[in-house]
């Protein structure tokens, strides 16, 4: 190979070397590698096939009860200053978490095949996308990487063109929950993981990639990495604004990123196309627009809860060549897991018998696999190299009570304060109280690569001469009335709200000044159709002052947590806020 494939060649020799393993496989991304692999993994019974009449070329696997979800008590963010990592992240020594890794790698793939993925985050051939190399012992990794991004040949061919990748070291090791670490090391662009062969813990190319070491490469290179979705909205005249959204957990992501309109929207021609459900790389364009690509090629979903009602489009692309991880089957071997209205579950996510008193059907986390392509709102600007123009940006959060079903950030630096100081309470499937308000900056707490202070320094950088920024709006689906429901409808019917949103962007919609955003006029929001009283509309959108000074002390308080490095600007408009609400 080429010279500019040399360090990726003894990176390679030397992992080989002291994982020691018994062979080394360079992975093309081909149909007949995948077909190999997935042959392998039925034989060892690492996957099990499904019902090929209803679920072709579909398959379930299975990974230890002790192997389920993300660890981030046991992920680290390796700097050599404490400080550059921040209070966010778990700090270790990099020479620390390189000793205590390399004895955890040593002799680790002994008997096993070593698999080495070149990838690529984004269209192959765009300036927004960035390149990186996985090595795994894990052929369930390498067919997952393989739906989740651009792998193989030529993915290598533009490494070899740039010279310049991620390293990604993974090894499952022996699945034991007290040695397994995910460790990253932003200044030298590599992440290290052992003892998980679950989704973002060993699917480097997603959380590990492109998050937290995409984050930190962004602000060294003038972009933004961030935790959003990206979906367009169509309207009856044909034009289409493109959104980018934050939540946290159980925020309902990935319905809004393939949300279906109203009936009433959709017969007057407005149409939802999806560009991606996770993650958002942004770049400042020549005409001072903000242009997004999704790095992602596919969906690594929560199963539980998608159905029908909930996300018909996600129902739709599960039907064929689709990964199937952690949920029950039906007597017939379909996938079966809760929120599913046809079918009953046979057995339940370890394999076992299927007894609700003893187990649900499907892993609460439980997820599928499947290319992006299949959605049947994937639109081909998902491929576009240059990305899309993005023309409104979205944080949102899970609160009860305070916080407005949509208001809108009055300039650049107060949307960034929104974003920063975004909140979801916890709720009685959390341990702990219920309720509490718990702080996730842009819904990148777990996600951020360095400090948070530093990173929104960053965003307020992009508020320069000649920008052209996308409007900032915060949403709350989750208000609940004095009984406990929620007040709002949700799902399809956010419609509504985005398109309140994109009239303010073209300067169609009014909105009422508060000292915390600009709010709709209740009759601005389109109820053609929908169930909702006049009475609840108004207190969907109303202000209660009282309350929100408590919220702005609170956000000083976590503010101070980033001590110098949290920038004055920001401090200096939630202080303005505080004292408009006095």
């Amino acid at each position: 190979m080429t010279s500019k494939l040399t360090s990726l060649n003894q990176w390679v020799d030397s992992v080989a070397q002291l994982t020691q393993a018994d062979a080394v496989h360079w992975c093309d991304g081909s149909d007949a590698e995948n077909a190999r692999l997935v042959e392998l993994m039925l034989s060892t019974g690492d996957l099990v096939g499904l019902n090929e009449q209803s679920h072709p070329n579909c398959y379930l696997h299975r990974s230890s009860p002790s192997d389920v979800a993300r660890v981030e008590h046991l992920t680290f963010v390796c700097t050599h200053n404490p400080a550059d990592a921040g209070p966010n992240n778990n700090w270790m020594a990099p020479d620390e978490a390189h000793a205590e890794m390399d004895a955890l790698y040593k002799g680790c793939m002994r008997g096993r095949t070593m698999y080495v993925i070149p990838y690529c985050m984004g269209p192959i051939d765009s300036p927004l996308s960035r390149c990186g190399v996985e090595i795994t012992d894990s052929p369930y990794v390498v067919a997952n990487m393989r739906l989740m991004t651009r792998m193989g040949a030529p993915a290598l061919a533009r490494i070899e063109r740039e010279g310049s990748f991620v390293k990604g070291l993974h090894s499952i090791g022996e699945l034991d929950p007290n040695r397994r670490f995910i460790m990253h090391f932003p200044e030298e662009l590599a992440i290290q993981s052992y003892g998980s062969g679950y989704g973002g813990n060993a699917l480097l190319g997603k959380k590990c990639h492109a998050l937290r070491i995409a984050s930190y490469q962004a602000r060294q290179e003038g972009w933004l990495a961030e935790h959003m979705l990206i979906v367009g909205i169509e309207n009856p005249q044909g034009e289409t604004h493109y959104v980018a959204a934050a939540f946290p957990s159980a925020c309902g992501k990935t319905n809004l990123a393939m949300l279906i309109p109203p009936e009433g929207y959709r017969r007057d021609g407005w149409k939802v196309w999806t560009v991606g459900d996770d993650i958002c790389w942004m770049r400042p364009g020549e005409d001072g627009r903000l242009y997004a690509i999704n790095p992602e090629a596919g969906y690594f979903g929560v199963a539980p809860g998608t159905s029908e009602k909930t996300n018909a489009n996600a129902m739709a692309m599960l039907n064929r060549d689709a990964i199937f991880t952690n949920v029950g089957v039906t007597a017939d071997n379909q996938p079966w897991w809760e929120g599913m209205t046809a079918g009953t579950p046979a057995k339940d996510w370890q394999g076992r018998p299927y007894d609700k008193a003893v187990s649900p059907a499907a892993h609460p986390n439980a997820r599928f696999t499947v290319s992006a392509k299949q959605c049947p709102s994937y639109t081909d600007q998902a491929e576009a190299p240059q990305g899309v123009p993005i023309s409104a940006i979205v944080f949102g959060g899970r609160r009860a009570s305070l916080v407005p079903l949509v208001l809108e950030a009055r300039d650049w630096t107060h949307g960034v304060l929104v974003g920063a100081s975004m909140a979801s309470e916890t709720t009685a499937a959390a341990t702990g109280a219920v309720g509490v308000v718990r702080r996730d900056s842009m819904a990148m707490k777990p996600f951020a690569g360095y400090n948070f202070g530093d990173y929104f320094a960053h965003w307020l950088s992009f508020d320069r001469e000649g920008a052209k920024l996308p409007k900032i709006f915060q949403v709350n689906w989750f208000r609940k009335d004095a009984d406990g429901k929620f007040m709002w409808p949700g799902f399809g019917d956010n419609m509504r709200v985005l398109e309140w949103m994109l009239k303010r962007v073209t300067g169609q919609a009014h909105a009422v000044e508060t000292p915390v955003g600009n709010l709709p006029l209740p009759a601005d929001i389109n109820t053609d159709g929908l169930e909702l009283d006049a009475a609840t509309l108004e207190q969907l959108l109303s202000i209660d002052r009282d309350g929100w000074k408590a919220e702005m002390a609170s956000i000083a308080e976590y503010l101070d947590e980033y001590g110098d490095r949290t920038p004055a600007a920001l401090k200096a408009e939630r202080a303005k806020i505080a004292a408009q609400l006095v």
